[in-house]
C-alpha cells in the first residue's frame, strides 16, 4: 500500500503555485530592477535544502473591499526555520509580489510563529522587510497584527539575537519592528527605505517639502538618524553582512559567544603599536590603526560606521576571543563624547552584555562635547546612558587608557569605578579632571588676578600650567590611588588584553535583585 499519487500531485501543484507568487512576469520585473524575490532571499540565507517553511498554505479571512475569495500566496510572507552555516536560525521574508507584502492579521501570525519558534528553540531571528505596510482592507486587525509582532520582538530582546534587513519599503508602523531588533541592515538604492510618514503626509501636515531619500534612504539612516547599523549594496550583500554578523554572536543568551580558544595566546610584543603613536597628545591618533593591531587580522566588524564617528564600536576577535570594542576616535571631534556618540556606545554595550560578549574599551577622550546645542539636547541624560550601560554590564570589561582621559568622559568610558575588571594605561596617558588650560584659571584664579603686570601674570600662568601638567599628564597619580591595574608599554597592549580576556572568561558577577533598572532614556 502507498499514498494516493493524486494527493501528492495536488500537494506539489499547490506548492508550485504558491512559490510562483506574483507570476513569472513580476519575477522578471524584479530582477530587472536588481531585486530578488522573497523566496530567493530565503534560499540565499539558508543552507541548501535546510529550510522548513511555516504556514505556506495560510489564508487571510478578510471579506472587506473585495477581499473575499482573493488569493494571496503564502499570505504575503515566507516564514520558517533552517540552518545558516550549520546553525539553526528562524526567518521571515516579506513578499512584495503578493498584495504588496502588506501586513494583515494572518500575515502577522506567520511572523509571530517564527518569532515564537526562535524564542522557544533559542535561535537567532532574521526578518527581511519589503512591504507596503498595513493591509488597509483589514483595518484594526492589521494593527492588532503589528502589536503582536512588536510584543514578540520585545519578548525576544536579550534572549536571542534579532536582525532586520530593509530590502524594500518599510513604512509607518512596520518600521517599529526593525527598530525593536538588535541590528538593522539597510540596502541602498531602489525602493528600500524606512520612514513613519512619507513626503506627501509631511507636506500636508507641516507644509515642509522633502523627498523620500531625505527621510528614508540608507544614507540618512546610516549617517543622520542612526537607525541603521549597516548599509548593503544589494540583496546579496545584505544577506552576506547578516551571515558575518552571526559569526560573532551566540545563538541565545544561555550560550557563550563563538570563541575559538584553539587560537594560540600570543603574548609577544607588537613593536608596530609604538610606531603609530603621534609624538605628542595634541596630534590626533587614528584609533582604527590601534584596533587593527589589537584584534586578530581582518576580524574587526565595525557597527554604525557612518554615524557618530567620534566613537567607534564593533566586533572583533583577540587571540580567538570574541569581543565588543568601544573606542574614542580623536580624528573626529577630537574624540569628544556627544549625544549621538553616547547613544551609539550605550546601545552597543547593552547588546554585548545581553549575550556575554566581553568589552574592550580604548580611551582617548578630552571630555564631553561642550556647547549650547549639546546641553539643550540633553547631553547629561545621554551621557548617563553610557554610565548606566557600563555599570550594569556583568561581562568581562577591560579598559586601556591610551592618552587623554578627562573628567566625566573618562569615567563614562568604563573607569575602574564603573566595574572595569582591568584598567591598563600607556605612559603617555593623561588622567585628570580637565586639561591644564582649563584647570589653572580655576585653581589659581585669585593668585593670577592679583598679579597686575600682564607679562608677569602670563609667565606665572605658564608656570602653573607646567606644574599641573607634571602632576596629572602622566598615569602615575592614578596608579598611586589604585585606579589602574598596570601601566604598560604600548607594544604590550595586545598581549595584556588577550591574556586578561582569557582569565576572565569564567567571570561571574551579580547585581542586586530587582525587576529592572530605570535607564535614562
Amino acid at each position: 500500500m502507498s499514498i494516493d499519487p493524486k494527493l501528492l500531485k495536488e500537494l506539489e501543484a499547490r506548492r508550485q503555485q504558491i512559490k510562483l507568487s506574483g507570476g513569472e512576469k513580476k519575477v522578471a520585473a524584479r530582477h530587472e530592477k536588481g531585486d530578488w524575490t522573497a523566496r530567493e532571499r530565503v534560499a540565499d540565507l539558508f543552507d541548501s535544502e535546510s529550510f522548513t517553511e511555516i504556514g505556506m498554505h495560510t489564508k487571510h479571512h478578510c471579506t472587506n473591499f473585495g477581499m473575499q475569495g482573493k488569493d494571496i500566496p503564502a499570505e504575503g510572507i515566507v516564514s520558517g526555520f533552517g540552518l545558516v552555516d550549520g546553525r539553526p536560525v528562524a526567518a521571515v521574508s516579506a513578499d512584495f509580489m503578493a498584495q504588496g507584502g502588506s501586513l494583515g492579521y494572518m500575515h502577522a501570525q506567520k511572523i509571530c510563529d517564527a518569532q515564537r519558534y526562535a524564542l522557544k528553540a533559542g535561535m537567532p531571528f532574521i526578518q527581511m522587510n519589503d512591504s507596503g505596510g498595513a493591509r488597509l482592507q483589514e483595518g484594526v486587525e492589521s494593527l492588532a497584527g503589528f502589536a503582536d509582532v512588536f510584543y514578540n520582538n520585545v519578548a525576544a530582546s536579550g534572549v536571542v539575537p534579532q536582525i532586520s534587513l530593509i530590502l524594500g519599503p518599510c513604512a509607518g508602523g512596520a518600521a517599529y519592528s526593525p527598530a525593536l531588533t538588535d541590528f538593522i541592515i539597510i540596502r541602498q538604492g531602489g525602493a528600500a527605505g524606512m520612514y513613519i510618514t512619507g513626503p506627501k503626509v509631511i507636506e500636508q501636515v507641516t507644509y515642509e517639502k522633502c523627498t523620500m531619500d531625505e527621510i528614508g534612504a540608507a544614507a540618512v539612516h546610516a549617517s543622520v538618524s542612526g537607525n541603521a547599523h549597516f548599509v548593503a549594496t544589494s540583496d546579496a550583500d545584505a544577506i552576506t553582512i547578516a551571515k558575518r554578523l552571526l559569526t560573532y554572536l551566540p545563538s541565545n543568551n544561555a550560550e557563550n559567544p563563538p570563541h575559538d580558544l584553539s587560537v594560540p595566546l600570543n603574548v609577544g610584543d607588537d613593536e608596530g603599536m609604538n610606531e603609530i603613536i603621534p609624538a605628542t597628545n595634541s596630534i590626533p591618533l587614528d584609533m582604527q590603526q590601534v584596533i587593527a593591531r589589537l584584534v586578530d587580522e581582518g576580524s574587526f566588524m565595525e557597527v554604525q560606521a557612518q554615524f557618530a564617528g567620534n566613537v567607534i564600536v564593533g566586533f572583533g576577535r583577540i587571540c580567538g576571543v570574541v569581543v565588543g570594542i568601544i573606542a574614542n576616535q580623536p580624528a573626529v571631534k577630537a574624540g569628544c563624547l556627544d549625544i549621538d556618540a553616547s547613544d551609539k556606545a550605550a546601545r552597543f554595550i547593552r547588546f554585548c552584555d545581553c549575550f556575554s560578549i566581553p568589552l574592550v574599551n580604548l580611551v582617548d577622550v578630552p571630555g564631553f562635547l561642550p556647547g549650547k546645542q549639546q546641553e539643550r539636547g540633553g547631553i547629561i541624560r545621554h551621557g548617563a546612558k553610557m554610565i548606566f550601560a557600563y555599570s550594569s554590564a556583568t561581562v568581562p570589561k577591560v579598559t586601556v587608557i591610551l592618552r587623554k582621559a578627562y573628567g566625566g568622559a573618562y569615567i563614562a568610558m568604563c573607569a575602574k569605578g564603573l566595574g572595569a575588571d582591568a584598567v591598563f594605561a600607556w605612559p603617555c596617558a593623561e588622567i585628570a579632571v580637565m586639561g591644564a588650560q582649563g584647570a589653572v584659571p580655576i585653581l589659581y584664579n585669585r593668585e593670577l588676578k592679583a598679579i597686575e603686570d600682564p607679562a608677569a601674570r602670563e609667565a606665572r600662568r605658564a608656570e602653573l600650567q607646567q606644574e599641573y601638567t607634571e602632576a596629572f599628564y602622566n598615569p602615575y597619580a592614578a596608579a598611586a590611588s589604585d585606579q589602574l591595574t598596570e601601566i604598560i608599554d604600548p607594544k604590550e597592549t595586545r598581549a595584556r588584553v588577550a591574556l586578561t580576556l582569557r582569565t576572565l572568561l569564567n567571570k561571574s558577577e551579580s547585581r542586586p535583585a530587582k525587576k529592572h533598572g530605570n535607564m535614562p532614556l
